[in-house]
Formats: structure tokens, C-alpha cells, sequence
């Protein structure tokens, strides 16, 4: 197994399995971006950040080793949809990065969630792992700070070149026009 507790992880993921179901539901229904920030979808980020938070507050960060590594992948997607509570993100943020210094965490995670925060802090991202629609619905990256430097500081975190993940993107996004977590 290579973890400690199962239960967790399950319920872990599940939470996560919800996000993204509801997320698929309300773009089916083209309802995810047509009123901003959708209550339902707001719901469910606040349930789940909520219930994470009780989570840290009982194991720490929920790691590969105690939830393994789709375990610690939910937690990380939960935290990363956590926008309405930045505080809570920056509590996640500095509790990945000591996750990842201990092999926890994947050293991606805490990059991405630190260009989620500064992206809603209205600064520029420093790996280049936010995107954007731009004025003709093509996602583009979010600003990035010192942009000749991105690609070695993505390879630092185990990501591949922004110039790979921007085709990655608008392939997966073709037919959502929505911006990606």
C-alpha cells in the first residue's frame, strides 16, 4: 500500500471526485462561467476547504505517506480551489513546501499554488502554471515575473517548458472555455 490510512485517502479523493464532477456538470450545462463565480461550485470549494482544514489540523499536511500519492494529489487539488479563502491557501502553501522539502508533496505543488495565490493577488506568477483566456478565447499564462528564466524554474519543480504546458492547455480546454484549476 505504501501509506498509513486509507479511510483518509478515500475520503480525500472523494472530495476531490465531487469538485470535478460538479465542475463537468455546470459546464455541460454551460452554467460554470455564465454568472461568475457559481454558487454551487463555490459550495462545494468551501465544503471541501473546510473539511480539509479539519484534516490538517488533526494529521498535517495529508502526504504520500499518509494518504499516498492520489491522496496527497486531492488535498493539493483542494487547496489549490480553495480562492474564496486566501488565507486558508497561504496556510496550504507553506505546509506544501515543507511537505515537498520531505518528499510529501511533489516540489510542482507548492510552485503552482504560489502562482495561484500571487495571480489572485494581482501579481505576476513565478512558474508559469496559471492561464488565462485571452480577448479571443485562447488561454495564455497568467503574467510571469522574470519570463526568461520560467523554463529552468519549472524543470526545478519536475514541470515541463511553459512553451509544452500552452499546447497542453489549449488542447484540453478546446471545448470547455473555461479557465483550468
Amino acid at each position: 500500500m505504501g501509506y498509513s490510512n486509507e479511510l483518509l485517502r478515500s475520503e480525500i479523493v472523494a472530495m476531490a471526485d465531487n469538485d470535478l464532477s460538479v465542475r463537468e456538470q455546470l459546464i455541460a450545462d454551460g452554467s460554470l462561467t455564465s454568472q461568475g463565480y457559481h454558487p454551487l461550485m463555490e459550495a462545494v470549494h468551501k465544503k471541501n476547504a473546510s473539511r480539509l482544514a479539519l484534516i490538517i489540523d488533526r494529521y498535517g499536511w495529508p502526504g504520500i505517506s499518509l494518504v499516498g500519492e492520489d491522496g496527497a494529489r486531492a488535498a493539493w487539488l483542494i487547496a489549490q480551489l480553495a480562492i474564496g479563502n486566501p488565507p486558508f491557501m497561504r496556510r496550504c502553501l507553506a505546509l506544501l513546501k515543507q511537505a515537498a522539502s520531505e518528499n510529501e508533496a511533489p516540489r510542482w505543488q507548492p510552485a503552482t499554488m504560489e502562482d495561484r495565490i500571487r495571480m489572485y493577488e494581482g501579481r505576476p506568477q513565478t512558474y508559469g502554471t496559471q492561464f488565462q483566456p485571452d480577448k479571443n478565447g485562447e488561454f495564455v499564462p497568467y503574467t510571469i515575473e522574470n519570463p526568461k528564466g520560467v523554463n529552468d524554474r519549472r524543470r526545478a519543480v519536475g514541470l515541463n517548458t511553459l512553451e509544452e504546458k500552452i499546447a497542453e492547455i489549449r488542447e484540453q480546454s478546446a471545448g470547455e472555455k473555461v479557465p483550468l484549476p
